[in-house]
């Protein structure tokens, strides 16, 4: 969806909009041609991130409460759009929350000991927590920047984030049918 979002969002976009180098917020922000497009995209984003959360029963609380706070640092991205003249320090908050809660989330679902799948124990865990902290650092290095490859790195670093949420659902649903996602 958040990549649906920022492809239409885009396409939307006058010429002079450069996606390798101008973040998704600037869609959504009042600068934006159609921002409704990318706002609707976060909006749709963060519930899912709350619903997984509520849902993902095969992993601890605190994990699914991380997951929800994801969600709400999401929805508060799209609920304080960025002005023309740059990101607010509220949506800079929100932006930073989302960032540092989806980079730690894979450490709070780890499984201690034999854990099926690999990809929640702790050592396939802490892998894609080291790789989603060099693409936080990528992200805040590119962000001092000013501009250079900004967009691209924010793109790769929240899609490769967004999923893992999607891969630790399936995998636990395949290790154990029943053990992924209850809806009440």
């Amino acid at each position: 969806m958040l990549a649906g979002g920022w492809l239409l969002a885009g396409a939307l976009q006058p010429a002079s909009y450069s996606p390798m180098r101008q973040t998704m917020s600037v869609l959504a922000g009042q600068s934006g041609t159609d921002r409704w497009v990318m706002t609707a995209a976060l909006l749709v984003v963060g519930s899912c991130q709350i619903a997984t959360g509520a849902g993902l029963t095969a992993v601890g609380m605190p994990a699914r409460v991380l997951l929800i706070l994801t969600g709400l640092s999401t929805v508060g991205i799209a609920a304080s759009p960025e002005p023309v003249t740059g990101p607010t320090s509220r949506h800079l908050a929100f932006a930073v929350s989302c960032v540092v809660t989806t980079a730690v989330w894979p450490m709070v679902v780890a499984r201690r000991g034999p854990a099926r799948p690999w990809i929640v124990s702790v050592r396939g865990c802490a892998a894609v927590t080291v790789v989603f902290a060099g693409l936080s650092c990528w992200l805040l290095i590119a962000a001092q920047g000013g501009g250079g490859d900004l967009g691209m790195v924010e793109r790769l670093t929240s899609a490769a984030q967004g999923l893992f949420p999607l891969v630790v659902a399936l995998a636990l649903r395949q290790t154990a049918p029943g053990a992924g996602i209850q809806l009440p």
